[in-house]
């Protein structure tokens, strides 16, 4: 099966779901799978406790912090295509065009990325964009809480979200699978490593906690920034 009617199946299967985890949400509040998300996340943080964690030590150990911003750098660059193509799908053409430009201009006089040259003449760099906040976009409701085995907290909304992610990256385009498990295997250790000082700021029950952070965090993402409170909306930046 080629990748288009792939993610037709996959968006059609979305939209099915939709009534089904809507109704989830409003009878069993945002977390009603909750006996099931916690044993996930134990799976989840034992996998950290012996792999994950020790391998980002090694890596901010070993790796000189010129490199390891350099990797940062790439990984952000191929993430701006993802960015382009949600940003049209939610029209938002003006941060389409300044993601294709980072894109274009990190990608050749920042060598492929690894330095960061858009920024300096005025391409400034977004929050980013996905599928899961497109979908938001285009009333599709998040639904119950998921934490999913080796990936972390998701949504019942922005899980399958996350394939239609992954065939827009130009990492699952690579023709050696070499090639594409290396850049994958350096996302996630980078992106660990940048969550390393975070470790100790988990307080209390840390189900909870990074639950609710990712969900507040979404919700600000989907909302481009303005927080809505008692007081109204409040633009945070």
């Amino acid at each position: 099966m080629n990748k288009f009617p792939r993610v037709l199946i996959i968006l059609l299967s979305v939209m099915m779901l939709w009534s089904g985890w809507s109704q989830a949400g409003e009878t069993g509040g945002i977390d009603p799978y909750q006996s099931i998300n916690r044993f996930t996340y134990r799976f989840n943080q034992v996998l950290d406790d012996y792999i994950g964690r020790p391998a980002a030590k090694i890596y901010v150990a070993v790796v000189p912090d010129p490199v390891e911003r350099g990797v940062t750098n790439v990984l952000d660059n191929i993430g701006e295509i993802t960015n382009v193509v949600n940003d049209l799908l939610q029209a938002k053409f003006a941060q389409a065009a300044n993601d294709a430009g980072r894109f274009l201009i990190n990608t050749t006089i920042g060598l492929g990325g690894l330095l960061e040259v858009a920024e300096h003449l005025d391409f400034p760099k977004s929050e980013g964009e996905d599928f899961g906040q497109t979908l938001a976009v285009w009333g599709l409701s998040e639904g119950p809480f998921l934490m999913l085995p080796l990936v972390g907290p998701s949504t019942m909304r922005d899980a399958p979200a996350k394939i239609i992610d992954s065939l827009t990256s130009p990492i699952s385009q690579l023709s050696n699978e070499s090639d594409r498990n290396g850049l994958r295997v350096a996302s996630l250790v980078s992106s660990r490593a940048e969550l390393l000082d975070f470790d100790d700021v988990i307080a209390g029950d840390s189900y909870i906690f990074i639950r609710d952070i990712y969900l507040q965090r979404r919700e600000y993402l989907e909302n481009d920034g303005v927080i809505e409170d008692d007081f109204g909306d409040l633009d945070d930046y």
